[in-house]
């Protein structure tokens, strides 16, 4: 074992790269050295771990994985003791660094190993929330501070998952293009972490409500099926399928509390039940039919066999009533005059040995609901305060739209003007004579048959039509064709130039007019600070020019035609000298006189 000078808190024989080693975590670093070796390979510094991931329960290989701030991909470790030492060596490492990373999140110092506090270990597979950047490394102090005071203290505030890191982290791994602009912006500081995400809070939620979604219970009628193990046909019986028979039929559950360990072992009794005719009942086939005759009788679970649910009326009847318009018995009555006999369609037990297939069927999804709902069925909107509202029934919460925004008030500018043209339409329609109107409308329908038999219409406006629609299609053709022949280099600057340039815009306009209601919190800007943040925004947007004058001699150096480059930067310099121009003519107008 390497000589180490400080307290070693556990070691275990672990794997590293599929090289065998020895892992050991001291109160300073965690570090694994290889077989034969006295320097440790791998040393990181506690200060360092931002996630952990652990294999599931059962795994074939007890493997910890340990995500650091500067590395995403972090380390892999695979324990190589004989288990169940394996498991417990893990789970000794799990809860001492899933320690060590809450005080990592949370900003505290990493206290001595004689100090530290009560172990809590975590979910296996479940990933230990990473901390910000700005906690953990002192080099995020150099970026750039918002140009709005954030009531909000370092770390992450709970329960808000606009705020939530690693929320933030999911949703750039998953988006390539939105962590590519955030390495541009955010990283070398021309705006802050909470400037980058304004706006895009909706990504966040997303993220948030499909990690909250809960996986249901399978849907699948429990059926076992056999299967060939070593060249013969068993059922293998595992504790999950054990937990399904019961809860699907309590009988089983019923005659395995009668019959075990006093009368039969847990071998015993499963080999009985799926040799008994109690067995191929619970079958979701109507195939179970014909091994039933050569089924042997059992007197124990001969006793839990009950008949079968095979009449016109069900042995269960529903307890709650059924609403009217999906009342399929609600028009048995109705066209008496003229016969109201059930159809072939209609008519339940054509086939007596379907009911009781269709009948389970239908248990087990009313089942399937009571465990996702409850044993009450879901409450529903009502539109009039009674009960008996026969459209109240269909009146569903779901179905209403969200509620109308009141959307952002336009500021008109000069609105004497608009009135005024408003006005002068006015007064000339009411100059127009109605009857001289009607009257040349008469007179230019008269002799229309004769002026429509001497039309000829010019086949060169239909010929020139032609040949521009044909001649805009190859054209759009011959661009999906053409290979971009851009130099790679000069590409990536003019994406990074645009992509750049979009957001201050998108921040601009953010600053200048309201975010939607949705999204608002308690810490949105004052107008000053909304102020300010426009003119830091203004100010970068000032230099797009520059930057795109800077491609321009790149590409006139490559020998790449500049002109290209002009005509694909044109629109965002249009967005830019547009949001510059609405700046400037703002800035004046707030000027005080005199100035």
């Amino acid at each position: 074992m390497p000589s180490t000078s400080t307290a070693t808190i556990c070691t275990a024989k672990a794997s590293y790269k599929k090289l065998p080693g020895l892992l050991e975590l001291t109160s300073t670093h965690l570090q694994w050295t290889q077989d034969g070796k006295k320097a440790p390979s791998v040393k990181v510094p506690l200060v360092e771990a931002a996630s952990l991931f652990c294999s599931k329960e059962g795994a074939a290989q007890v493997r910890l994985k340990l995500g650091l701030v500067s590395d995403d991909a972090g380390h892999n470790f695979t324990f190589t003791s004989p288990q169940p030492a394996s498991l417990t060596e893990r789970e000794k490492f799990k809860a001492e660094l899933t320690n060590i990373i809450s005080r990592n999140r949370s900003g505290v110092a990493t206290p001595a190993p004689g100090t530290r506090p009560p172990r809590t270990p975590g979910v296996p597979g479940t990933p230990v929330p990473r901390p910000a950047p700005s906690l953990s490394r002192a080099a995020s102090t150099s970026r750039a501070p918002s140009v709005g005071s954030d009531s909000r203290g370092p770390g992450t505030p709970v329960g808000d998952p606009t705020h939530d890191f690693r929320l933030r982290k999911k949703v750039l791994m998953s988006t390539p293009e939105l962590a590519q602009l955030h390495r541009e912006l955010v990283m070398t500081g021309q705006i802050s972490e909470n400037e980058f995400w304004e706006g895009r809070e909706h990504l966040l939620l997303a993220q948030a409500a499909a990690e909250s979604q809960k996986r249901g219970k399978p849907g699948q009628l429990v059926d076992p099926r056999p299967q060939t193990v070593d060249g013969e046909v068993k059922i293998v019986i595992t504790p999950q399928l054990v937990h399904d028979i019961f809860e699907e039929y309590p009988v089983v559950a019923k005659a395995y509390t009668d019959n075990v360990p006093n009368k039969l072992s847990e071998a015993e009794f499963w080999k009985r039940y799926f040799q008994s005719k109690l067995f191929n009942a619970h079958r979701a086939s109507i195939r179970s039919s014909a091994a039933q005759h050569v089924v042997k009788d059992d007197p124990i679970f001969d006793k839990y066999l009950e008949k079968e649910d095979d009449e016109l009326q069900p042995r269960k009847l529903r307890d709650e009533g059924v609403d009217m318009f999906i009342d399929l018995a609600a028009t048995a009555v109705d066209h008496g005059e003229t016969g109201n006999e059930r159809d072939i369609t209609m008519q339940a037990g054509k086939q007596r040995a379907v009911l009781p297939l269709i009948r389970k069927f239908n248990e087990h999804s009313g089942r399937l609901l009571d465990t996702t709902l409850g044993e009450q069925p879901a409450k529903r909107r009502k539109i009039d305060s009674g009960n008996n509202d026969l459209y109240a029934q269909l009146d569903l919460e779901d179905l209403h739209g969200d509620e109308v925004s009141p959307g952002i008030l336009l500021d008109m500018q000069d609105r004497r003007r608009y009135f005024e043209g408003r006005s002068m339409d006015t007064s000339q329609r009411a100059q127009i004579d109605v009857g001289a109107a009607v009257q040349e409308a008469k007179d230019n329908v008269n002799g229309w048959e004769s002026r429509l038999s001497q039309l000829k219409i010019d086949r060169k406006a239909g010929d020139a039509a032609l040949l521009s629609m044909t001649q805009n299609v190859a054209a759009r053709i011959e661009v999906t064709k053409r290979k971009n022949d851009i130099p790679d280099g000069l590409f990536r600057q003019m994406t990074t130039c645009q992509t750049a340039a979009n957001e201050f815009l998108r921040q601009f306009w953010l600053a200048i007019y309201p975010s939607p209601i949705e999204y608002q919190t308690a810490s949105s800007l004052n107008p000053a600070q909304k102020a300010a943040k426009a003119a830091k925004m203004a100010g970068y947007l000032e230099k797009t020019h520059e930057k795109v004058a800077a491609l321009v001699r790149a590409a006139s150096q490559e020998g790449f035609d500049p002109s290209r480059v002009q005509v694909a930067m044109k629109p965002i310099l249009d967005g830019v000298d547009k949001a510059l121009t609405f700046w400037r003519t703002r800035a004046a107008t707030a000027r005080p006189p005199g100035r």
